[in-house]
């Protein structure tokens, strides 16, 4: 990974869990720095990666060569303005903010400045994130490569050709980890009505849902109805079980649930 002087515009903890990656992969420590506008987040950060800290959005930017913009979208222009007193020539930014399009944010940042934007999720704090990425024409082959890297560093990435796309990253990757918690949730409370008590019915469905998705991530060659039809013998409890999600209409559900993200997304691009 190229190792140029990166700034973090935001300090929480998406920024935390890119910073911890970069770090432990060996990124110099003394090429980054997180600007946020109270002190406790960025002395956490400072004392555990040693890396620069400063509470001035314009100071922070100045000497960076790749400004990540990760607050949250309807504090982007605030967070951003200082920024337009500036010239910001040479400077590669990346975008961590869902819904705002490239557009935007080069209007925010007051220049057509090379942006690159991305929709990482949650389990991005564990090393485990699944992340969509952007880039218009103007974004250099090595400015795609050092986001892609970065990105890297808290899971796996796909880059997308439309912008549009996007949003469908949204439904299928940012929003998905609370599908799947209501899922569990609905699992566990079921258990806990046949009888178990609460931490015994989340440790049935949390081990059985970790070993699902390694099977998964273990047989890429598989189709997952494969990987479903191998659980599930004729006339036995796993196909009772699957005919009554079918009967309900759980593939429509989940097709209009994501629908219905990326309605969303759309509007929220338009809303800041």
């Amino acid at each position: 990974m190229q190792h140029r002087k990166i700034t973090f515009i935001g300090a929480g903890n998406m920024s935390r869990s890119i910073i911890s990656g970069m770090v432990k992969s060996g990124y110099p420590a003394e090429k980054i720095t997180a600007s946020n506008p109270s002190r406790p987040k960025l002395d956490a950060l400072q004392q555990e990666f040693g890396i620069a800290v400063c509470q001035d959005n314009l100071d922070a930017s100045k000497d960076a060569e790749v400004v990540v913009l990760a607050v949250k979208p309807q504090l982007m222009e605030v967070a951003t303005a200082p920024l337009k007193t500036t010239d910001l020539a040479g400077k590669l930014f990346i975008s961590i903010a869902a819904g705002l399009p490239v557009t935007r944010l080069q209007a925010m940042l007051g220049g057509t400045y090379p942006v690159v934007r991305t929709m990482p999720n949650t389990p991005s704090a564990m090393g485990l994130g699944m992340t969509g990425l952007y880039a218009d024409a103007q974004v250099s082959q090595a400015d795609r490569s050092f986001a892609q890297d970065l990105l890297a560093q808290v899971g796996q990435i796909a880059w997308v050709e439309e912008e549009s796309m996007m949003d469908a990253v949204t439904a299928a990757a940012g929003s998905s980890p609370a599908y799947f918690f209501l899922f569990l949730e609905a699992m566990q409370d079921k258990a806990m009505e046949l009888g178990f008590d609460r931490q015994t019915a989340r440790l049935l469905v949390q081990q059985a849902m970790l070993g699902a998705a390694n099977m998964v991530c273990h047989n890429p060659g598989l189709e997952l109805a494969e990987l479903r039809a191998q659980v599930t013998s004729k006339g036995g409890t796993t196909a009772a079980a699957i005919e009554q999600f079918e009967q309900q209409g759980l593939r429509s559900l989940v097709a209009d649930a994501m629908q219905a993200a990326v309605d969303r997304a759309s509007v929220m691009s338009k809303a800041f």
